[in-house]
């Protein structure tokens, strides 16, 4: 590993000073911080899912500062993308369990929580995971370049040395962005066709099939491909077409807990809501437990060479610019406060127990993010698992301990959200600073932007999701909170001791059989817990993806094909999810109903625009760069 790490030599050598942390790049990545942290909490609130924000960052810094403002520094291109990132990582942590906050306060069992309450959740989670992360960096980033992949991160690199094409492929982002606001606007604004079609089968009581037409999830399906979309997809089939036929065959007249009304009066939905759900969290939650089992080799090993290289550092002189961290007593004292401040703040209602949870649970799940997305990528660090298993324990030991009943699920609920910041800035983190490294950016720079980042969007994250509940409310159709309101259930049923266990365990071995029929389980889990029509949608996508990855030609052109698609299927993402923001403010405001259209097309209008979209994502892919003509 060391000679490994001798011969690499950054873009930009470590003698050579060029711009990095200016105001121009500073500007640029706080907006792409709030915009993409928007676009992602609004999509992971729909989905359950978010997309690492670190691509479109990237290239559209380069139409800004390469493009338009004529100016040529890589550099402060790759901080752009660092603090913009950052959004999306606040935005993924903060989604997955804050909005369990909400549901609790419309049951009337605790006050909405304010705005000051999430920002510090997002901004204590978001400060510890980039302080965790920097010791981690030599371990993991410089000796053990060549060995984990970083795959955001090194792709990351590669499109900002191929800056020459910054303009195109900033075109690409901002069409697939236009193109998805202008139909979510029309969809669910004008609601001129609907944005979800389906059929209930009166012969199989029980069953549904549909589809969301919506462009989020093509672009879901599309970045995740036809795998992991056919593991959801196959999750959800479970579901909604034997799980849920068996409950309305065999329940037909009976009340079976948790429901309170005969089975056979429960439309399909109802069904899903009252009792897949728990079966889903099951599953979920043993996948996320399972991948941390599967994981411990990685962890010890990761945390012999984290505290190895920080010993062998302590002393060392950082002369070279692009081993200036940050220096490790100021980290010390930052974690120190951090956690004095957990146990007296009232908006963290934990004891000094929680506030040790917090930061040995943080520390080690930064670890495992670190190394897992050095491996896999940030798409598939299973941060909902990591929480689910913080929640279980921290509500466990909180209860044991005295803290139960409400304060005891606000502390578990704060502890958890904490925990999955940590995990995903974390994350994020560690592939940022893998493209630094490739680059020759300036760590110290790099993570004082981390952080600029996780304060921007920590700000911005708690008007966004005051604005989506006063809009639609947490739990509805709109914006479901599939992994909030599982950790809601978790975390009431075991302080409460009211969870359906059999519903619970029956989701857990339905999870241990896919692990040894060797599928992944926590997306064919996940897909079992969130709607048919959802996973439908996404699977859309992922055909498109598969279709583009079996066209014949030669690599070099499939792969700048695929580029293309990831970059067109990111713009809408964010297009939509923008747009989602957009028409909560216009609910909120009391106008959405004065933008409706007065007639809507049938549902097979839907349909053929939805194909009419995908077909768009496919000529995109296929169209010709101009370097190659």
């Amino acid at each position: 590993m060391e000679n490994n790490k001798n011969e690499f030599k950054p873009y930009i050598p470590a003698d050579r000073v060029v711009p990095e942390f200016t105001a121009t790049s500073l500007l640029i990545g706080i907006l792409l911080a709030i915009v993409f942290g928007a676009a992602n909490a609004y999509l992971g609130l729909r989905v359950g899912m978010t997309i690492s924000a670190s691509i479109p960052a990237a290239v559209i810094s380069m139409g800004i500062i390469r493009v338009i403002m004529r100016r040529d520094s890589i550099l402060e291109n790759n901080l752009v993308q660092t603090i913009g990132s950052a959004g999306e990582s606040v935005a993924a942590g903060a989604i997955f369990t804050l909005p369990a906050l909400f549901l609790w306060a419309e049951e009337g069992k605790i006050d909405s929580p304010s705005i000051i309450t999430i920002f510090l959740v997002a901004f204590v989670g978001g400060i510890l995971g980039v302080c965790f992360m920097v010791p981690l960096r030599q371990a993991l980033i410089v000796e053990e370049h060549g060995t984990l992949p970083f795959p955001e991160g090194t792709a990351c690199a590669e499109v900002l040395l191929a800056g020459e094409e910054g303009g195109s492929k900033a075109s690409t982002v901002f069409a697939g962005l236009g193109i998805a606001a202008a139909y979510k606007f029309i969809a669910d604004g004008v609601k001129l066709f609907p944005s979800e079609i389906g059929y209930d089968f009166k012969g199989y009581p029980g069953s549904h099939a549909g589809i969301q037409v919506l462009p989020a999830l093509a672009g879901v399906g599309y970045i995740c491909g036809p795998k992991i979309s056919s593991y959801m997809l196959a999750g959800s089939t479970l579901s909604w077409f034997v799980l849920m036929p068996m409950i309305a065959l065999f329940g037909a007249n009976a009340t079976i807990f948790p429901g309170t009304t005969p089975i056979a009066e429960l439309a399909p939905g109802d069904l899903w809501g009252t009792y897949i759900k728990y079966i889903g969290a099951g599953a979920v939650a043993a996948g996320g437990i399972m991948s941390l089992i599967k994981s411990l080799p990685l962890i010890a090993r990761t945390f012999k060479q984290a505290m190895s290289s920080m010993k062998k550092n302590h002393t060392a002189s950082k002369a070279l610019r692009t081993e200036d961290d940050l220096p490790m007593p100021l980290l010390l004292v930052i974690v120190l406060v951090i956690a004095i401040a957990i146990w007296l703040i009232p908006a963290f209602p934990v004891n000094p127990l929680g506030a040790l949870i917090v930061v040995i649970f943080g520390f080690f799940f930064a670890t495992v993010s670190s190394r897992m997305v050095g491996l896999i990528g940030s798409s598939n660090n299973p941060v909902s698992g990591m929480a689910i298993a913080t929640l279980i324990i921290a509500t466990l030991l909180l209860k044991v301990t005295g803290t139960d009943g409400t304060t005891g699920m606000i502390g578990a609920i704060a502890i958890g959200g904490i925990i999955c910041v940590i995990a995903a800035i974390a994350g994020d983190c560690s592939q940022d600073l893998k493209t630094g490294f490739i680059l020759g950016a300036t760590p110290k720079k790099q993570q004082i932007g981390e952080m600029i980042g996780v304060f921007a969007s920590a700000i911005a994250i708690g008007y966004v999701l005051n604005l989506l509940n006063q809009a639609w409310g947490y739990g509805s159709a709109e914006i479901p909170a599939p992994q909030a309101t599982m950790m809601k259930m978790l975390v009431e049923g075991i302080m409460n001791a009211e969870l359906p266990w059999s519903l619970i365990l029956i989701g857990v071995f339905v999870a241990i059989v896919i692990e040894i029929l060797k599928i992944p389980v926590l997306p064919f889990a996940v897909g079992m817990y969130l709607p048919f029509s959802l996973n439908a949608g996404i699977m859309a996508g992922g055909v498109v993806r598969f279709i583009v990855e079996r066209r014949k030609g030669e690599e070099k052109e499939k792969n700048a094909s695929i580029d293309r698609g990831i970059l067109y299927t990111s713009g809408l993402i964010a297009g939509e999810g923008l747009m989602g923001v957009v028409l909560a403010a216009l609910a909120v405001a009391k106008l959405d109903t004065k933008i409706v259209s007065p007639f809507a097309l049938p549902q097979i209008g839907s349909l053929i625009l939805f194909i009419l979209l995908l077909v768009s994502l496919y000529m995109v892919c296929i169209k010709k760069s101009k370097k190659s003509k």
